[in-house]
């Protein structure tokens, strides 16, 4: 099989790859094309997911003052410590918390009222908050940058703060975790353009600094746009995305006009995993926070991660994630989380919340699902919706339905692969109008690849 890339994002890719399989590294060869390179045999079936390590809890979308948030990153980062979380990446947009910035007391009281600046100083002592100028509106405040916040927050083992940039490129958002250097927006003819020229960015300056750095691209729904699950099965550099944010109203569960992000999660999985021959994505929730003040469209505490790294570290929760250790909630706990690849089983066991009921569905698609796809048709207008294919319920199929505090499934041998949702009867604790209850979300599990020699186009449309 042969994968269109660009040059600079082979060794990320080589690297992630390894990552995911724990066995061989892919097989380069040289090309008359130097875009393109062959990949060895792959089998992703050994995901490690039956160790009794520790969960750790994190949220990987953040903003502050830097960029369009409405508090003190050391406030937000506070917050976050203070319950219970392990790690923490400030991702605002298109900056990174270092050097000096300052802001005005005029500029923090218009994004988060007159209460900001009387809360940050309840709570850090005078000799640490910079100012300049007599108080009033015209007053500076001086913006920690990380590395001062990482002295004063992190405790090794307990909570750890993560480099991180939100790249914001028009309607693109691609968040790069651990990122090093700042890395501007590049623009392209399309938004699928855009998003690969980002990766790829990226994936290059991971290559040159040899720092490992996560992408992830955000709230793919976002204003009623965003990528086709057919554009993201095709984007193979990228691994990683939202299947829950948190702000208000941000598209996560789709529209006439689009899938909602789960359809969206298993429509790109079962193409990755037939017509390219891919690993498929793996899903995250975030809060996107920028409100910490009494609003409530985009507030803390509402979507994170629990990653089962080795250690409290950021190569060591990079490198779980990316074999697909972690699970995605809002609100639903795992006690037990465990796939066995020889007895081709995943088990779960749930945290116990009060008197909530729990239902866990067991979704995947098996390998001879009905492929079969049709335009969709707006219901009111009758006419067909643009770059909107509906698929056979094969797709994303629920396999089976469990209620109680554990669930299981046995693999019957003819799935693609098999993913959990487990949904609560209790609200969570910050609810919105998308999400009513409380729910969790693993990674799927029990697929394998291998190379079919299919090549996928370098330009234009999947």
């Amino acid at each position: 099989m042969r994968w269109s890339n660009s040059s600079n994002s082979v060794a990320w890719w080589l690297v992630t790859w390894a990552i995911c399989t724990g066995a061989m590294l892919p097989q380069v060869a040289a090309q008359s094309d130097e875009n393109a390179f062959n990949v060895a045999p792959v089998d992703c079936t050994k995901q490690p997911m039956n160790s009794q390590q520790r969960w750790f809890k994190g949220n990987l979308h953040t903003h502050s003052l830097w960029s369009d948030g409405d508090d003190f990153p050391e406030m937000i980062a506070d917050w976050y410590r203070e319950r219970g979380y392990s790690f923490l990446a400030l991702s605002d947009h298109n900056i990174l918390s270092e050097g000096e910035k300052w802001v005005t007391l005029a500029e923090v009281e218009k994004r988060g009222g007159n209460r900001v600046f009387p809360k940050y100083q309840a709570r850090f002592p005078a000799t640490w908050i910079e100012t300049q100028g007599i108080p009033g509106p015209t007053q500076k405040i001086r913006l920690k940058n990380l590395d001062l916040i990482r002295k004063e927050l992190e405790v090794p083992g307990q909570f750890l703060l993560i480099p991180s940039e939100e790249i914001t490129d028009k309607g693109v958002h691609i968040n790069a975790t651990n990122i090093g250097e700042l890395i501007e927006p590049q623009g392209g003819a399309s938004l699928v353009d855009m998003v690969r020229n980002n990766l790829r960015a990226v994936a290059e300056q991971s290559e040159r600094t040899g720092r490992d750095i996560l992408p992830s691209l955000n709230h793919p729904n976002l204003n009623d746009q965003g990528v086709t699950p057919e554009e993201l099965a095709w984007l193979l550099e990228n691994r990683f995305f939202e299947v829950w944010n948190g702000v208000e109203g941000d598209g996560d569960l789709g529209s006439v006009n689009r899938h909602s992000l789960e359809r969206l999660w298993d429509i790109t999985t079962t193409l990755r995993l037939t017509k390219y021959q891919a690993p498929p994505m793996f899903g995250l929730a975030t809060d996107d926070s920028h409100d910490y003040h009494g609003q409530t469209r985009s507030v803390p505490g509402r979507g994170w991660i629990r990653v089962r790294p080795e250690s409290l570290s950021i190569s060591s929760i990079l490198n779980a994630m990316r074999v697909g250790d972690f699970y995605a909630s809002s609100g639903v706990e795992f006690t037990k989380l465990e796939f066995d690849p020889q007895q081709r089983r995943i088990s779960l066991a749930i945290v116990p919340n009060g008197d909530a009921q729990f239902t866990t569905r067991f979704i995947g698609t098996r390998k001879n699902y009905d492929p079969k796809t049709t335009p969709r048709i707006h219901p009111e207008t009758g006419e067909v919706i643009p770059g909107v294919l509906d698929y056979s319920n094969d797709v994303g199929e629920v396999l089976a339905t469990v209620t109680g505090l554990t669930a299981e499934y046995q693999f019957s041998g003819d799935e693609l692969y098999v993913r959990a949702e487990v949904t609560s009867s209790q609200a969570p604790e910050f609810p919105t109008t998308e999400s009513p209850f409380q729910k969790a979300w693993t990674q799927p599990v029990g697929w394998s690849v291998a190379p079919t020699g299919e090549k996928r186009p370098q330009l234009g449309k999947p």
